[in-house]
């Protein structure tokens, strides 16, 4: 392990690893910033609201999930085009977890700016319409996709349960009901963020376990990475050869004497050579 970024987020998310920049991107939320990192080139934007994932839809362009729409934004000028609501009329709700999915569609979980029980859902944006996949979401996490196209994965933390949904092979839609694929309440761990290598194996960060734990298709534990903060939020695959993960973390709700003893809290990681990646699917509007 090795720190790769010491700007400390309130509250870090959404890592992602631009496939053809060779850059990887990020959100502290609360803060309401847009990181950025290639190599020692560092960059930061300033947001108006809380943001917290992205998608890329070309080179000079990401998609970017906030509290009240979907948008585009140019990486060069900073610009930002709305492109849809999301949740716009609700003042509870703000965006949390999201990915693009193989098909070029975009999952993006909502949640209540207090964790309020059951105020978020799960949404996906297709062909340029917004669609309602799962109601009742206190805590949307872990969005991510086999990448046989088989399944999606998802979670609401505070059931401790990472689902499986079966997804059409054809256009990705959901097919059938989710099932419960694992379930962490017998550990009390706190699924986060999430990601899938290329053998299909899930890698969940576990908020206030300091960890990334790594399941096999079939469930089973198979690697645990410890992380030197309290509260590691979301992995991602990237570099040259998508063998390294990247792992976003938060200080938020830490005391200020574990802050001055415990200062990675907050700042993003990179662990070298844990497992082949996949690269994150271009959104194709």
């Amino acid at each position: 392990m090795t720190g790769y970024d010491s700007r400390a987020c309130h509250l870090g998310e959404g890592p992602l690893w631009h496939p053809v920049r060779q850059e990887l991107f990020w959100f502290d939320i609360l803060g309401r910033r847009l990181l950025s990192r290639s190599g020692k080139n560092h960059q930061e934007w300033h947001l108006a609201e809380d943001h917290s994932a992205a998608g890329w839809i070309d080179e000079q362009t990401l998609l970017l999930a906030s509290e009240t729409a979907l948008w585009r934004f140019d990486i060069a000028t900073a610009q930002k085009t709305k492109l849809i609501a999301l949740d716009a009329d609700n003042p509870v709700t703000r965006s949390n977890d999201a990915r693009a999915d193989p098909w070029g569609g975009f999952w993006i979980g909502t949640m209540g700016k207090n964790a309020e029980p059951q105020a978020g859902a799960i949404y996906r944006f297709y062909q340029g319409a917004l669609k309602e996949l799962v109601k009742h979401i206190s805590i949307s996490n872990a969005i991510c996709f086999a990448p046989d196209r088989s399944c999606a994965y998802y979670s609401d933390t505070l059931t401790r349960q990472i689902m499986r949904q079966p997804l059409n092979a054809a256009d990705g839609w959901p097919s059938g009901a989710a099932e419960v694929f694992i379930d962490l309440n017998a550990t009390r761990l706190n699924p986060d963020g999430a990601v899938t290598d290329a053998r299909g194996n899930l890698w969940v960060a576990m908020w206030g376990s300091s960890c990334v734990i790594c399941f096999a298709t079939d469930g089973r534990e198979i690697n645990r990475i410890p992380v030197p903060a309290r509260q590691p939020t979301c992995p991602a695959f990237g570099g040259s050869d998508l063998c390294d993960l990247y792992v976003t973390s938060a200080q938020q709700g830490l005391s200020d004497d574990i802050l001055k003893t415990a200062p990675l809290n907050g700042t993003t990681f990179v662990f070298k050579d844990v497992a082949q990646g996949i690269a994150e699917p271009q959104v194709i509007l």
